[in-house]
């Protein structure tokens, strides 16, 4: 792998070498705060390269980050929706447990004082 990016790096610098020397021509370029009076074009087509791609990886960063964002709040939504229902169903489940050893309690203590003699 490191092989290759090294290849890679050496293929850029080699076609930014031969961009800027292939296009000698000298421009002025006005840069908004500053005006440089003569900048070759070769070298105005690599800044202009090299700022386009900063701002598209910025620019991709922060966007991938919002998806990102996005993604983990719906897998979270359906995580807590999840929980809730079997929390319901935990719930059901005890109550009917309850109902169960309430109607089990009454009908053993209803048995055991019928039973009992007056003596």
């Amino acid at each position: 792998m490191r092989y290759i990016l090294i290849a890679l790096l050496i293929a850029i610098f080699g076609y930014s070498l031969a961009l800027v020397l292939q296009n000698p021509t000298e421009l002025a370029v006005n840069l908004l705060f500053t005006q440089v009076p003569a900048m070759r074009l070769g070298l105005l087509l690599l800044l202009t390269l090299a700022l386009g791609i900063l701002v598209g990886l910025l620019l991709g960063v922060q966007v991938f980050r919002v998806f990102q964002t996005n993604w983990e709040i719906k897998r979270l939504r359906k995580d807590i929706d999840h929980l809730r229902k079997e929390q319901i169903q935990l719930a059901q489940q005890a109550a009917a447990e309850a109902a169960a050893s309430v109607k089990h309690e009454k009908t053993v203590l209803d048995i055991t004082n019928e039973n009992k003699s007056p003596l």
